[in-house]
């Protein structure tokens, strides 16, 4: 059976689309990084992620999965598949040039040099990076936006200084793990008092900035019935670090003097 009976011949396209019978021994491995042990993958081979795993991020989690990712090359192409029931996976490219969320029974494929997997389980987040030697897409040069002190936009998503903040003080400990792979998520009241905040201010703001975020399309933020405020904070310091709203030049912020606004 013809595997491009559907696709108009272009000579380009034969090369691109040939199978992976006929392209094994040109695809580059697939390497996978986790607190600074490096894993290849090659095609034919399924790796996956969790607490009893090929790579163990956390044996001592009940709140994550025997196995949650899944990596293997398929149609052509590396793909990152969440085998879970519950818990879903961020997926970013190099200088926030991708996001997706993964949920579970999902997949995306690895179309960029490089990818961080993100992903929470109690009150743990890990990162996990992965590598490819051929991707289907590469990142253009971009320039860097780094904006000035004041308001600080994202799209429709405006923060106030505060509410930027208070966005660090909830990733302070992912944006300063520098490459181990496992931070905690802080409660609000760390968090609250790492700003010298009150508790009940804290509570107000982080409201507020998920409802903002939340009105803008970014999904896992509203509170109520059913969603513990602990996804709700982590949702939020995935997305603000996937996204490079938050980054490590920003921590210096942390430690200005401000009110509670």
């Amino acid at each position: 059976m013809n595997d491009h009976r559907d696709v108009e011949h272009d000579d380009d396209l034969d090369d691109d689309l040939t199978s992976d019978d006929d392209t094994q021994d040109e695809v580059s491995r697939l390497t996978v990084e986790f607190c600074g042990e490096e894993y290849d993958i090659e095609v034919g081979d399924t790796f996956t992620i969790g607490r009893e795993a090929d790579l163990v991020v956390d044996e001592d989690n009940p709140y994550l999965h025997r196995q949650l990712v899944d990596l293997r090359h398929e149609r052509g192409l590396w793909w990152i598949t969440n085998v879970g029931s519950r818990l879903s996976l961020t997926v970013t490219g190099e200088a926030g040039t991708l996001q997706s969320v993964v949920g579970p029974g999902s997949q995306v494929p690895v179309v960029l040099p490089e990818l961080a997997v993100l992903f929470t389980a109690g009150e743990t987040t890990y990162e996990v990076n992965v590598h490819s030697e051929a991707p289907t897409f590469v990142v253009s040069p971009h320039q860097d936006l780094d904006q000035p002190a004041g308001d600080r936009t994202l799209g429709a998503v405006e923060l106030t200084p505060t509410q930027f903040r208070l966005i660090l003080a909830l990733a302070e400990g992912s944006l300063r793990r520098a490459g181990t792979g496992i931070s905690e998520l802080p409660s609000n009241a760390k968090a609250a008092e790492r700003l010298g905040w009150p508790i009940t201010t804290f509570n107000r703001k982080l409201d507020n900035v998920c409802d903002k975020f939340s009105a803008a399309g970014v999904k896992g933020l509203r509170g109520g019935a059913g969603r513990l405020a602990t996804n709700r904070r982590a949702r939020l310091v995935e997305y603000a670090v996937a996204a490079r709203i938050v980054r490590p030049e920003h921590l210096e912020l942390l430690d200005e003097p401000g009110g509670d606004g």
